[in-house]
């Protein structure tokens, strides 16, 4: 099984926008180096040091989709992570939410980080909150954001 988490965002930029973006956000914590390209991220995606895959790619989803029908948020870019799931999981979890902190900051508008049917987090609104799941949000990881942000515990409805 693939550990595999979205951070879908309903923003009027581009990928390509987005992608020069998380290049800004993911140099100065050292997640990408200057040979990395925003083109490089929106193809084929781009590897971290831990061997974590991301990939920015435009979002249409349905009309009865769950990020739309359960939480009211019609996505339009979205970045995909793909964890090397046989080592440093909990580390690329770690690099991972420093991310999408940074990509928050300079990117306006709802976003939703989910995996694995769990929902880490959700800005609804300029509202964020995160899992109330200590496992998933140790002290380690709520210090990574750079947000106000308050606890609350997010699902999808029953299909």
């Amino acid at each position: 099984m693939a550990l595999s988490y979205d951070l879908e965002m309903a923003t009027a930029l581009s990928p390509d926008q987005v992608a020069r973006e998380l290049l800004d956000a993911a140099r100065p914590v050292g997640l990408f180096d200057a040979s990395v390209t925003a083109e490089q991220i929106l193809r084929e995606g781009a590897v971290t040091p831990l061997r974590t895959w991301i990939r920015i790619y435009e979002r249409k989803p349905a009309a009865w989709a769950p990020v739309v029908t359960d939480l009211g948020i019609t996505p339009t870019v979205a970045a995909g992570f793909s964890l090397y799931k046989h080592d440093k999981i909990s580390d690329q979890q770690d690099d991972m939410i420093r991310l999408v902190s940074g990509l928050l900051d300079r990117i306006p508008g709802d976003a939703l980080l989910s995996g694995m049917d769990t929902i880490w987090l959700l800005r609804r609104n300029g509202d964020l909150t995160v899992n109330e799941q200590d496992d998933i949000w140790p002290p380690r990881r709520l210090a990574a954001l750079l947000q106000p942000y308050r606890r609350a515990t997010h699902t999808y409805a029953e299909s």
